[in-house]
């Protein structure tokens, strides 16, 4: 049996033409790899465009068995 977390993490500005900016691609692998150390396994993530407000966000999502 697994346990899901699933987090919110805003990018710095709204992406455009599918590409993101140095600086939120180090936040992801930091998040990534902070939550690997607490246990929890990298399961996916998905991009969450805001075609209204000036950022967007990516929907990253962990497991690991309860």
């Amino acid at each position: 049996m697994w346990v899901y977390n699933s987090e919110v993490l805003e990018t710095s500005v709204k992406w455009f033409k599918d590409s993101a900016s140095v600086e939120d691609l180090e936040r992801l692998d930091d998040l990534i790899n902070s939550r690997a150390a607490e246990g929890w396994e990298f399961v996916t993530h998905s991009y969450m465009a805001n075609v209204i407000a000036t950022r967007s966000a990516i929907l990253v999502t962990f497991r690991k068995e309860k």
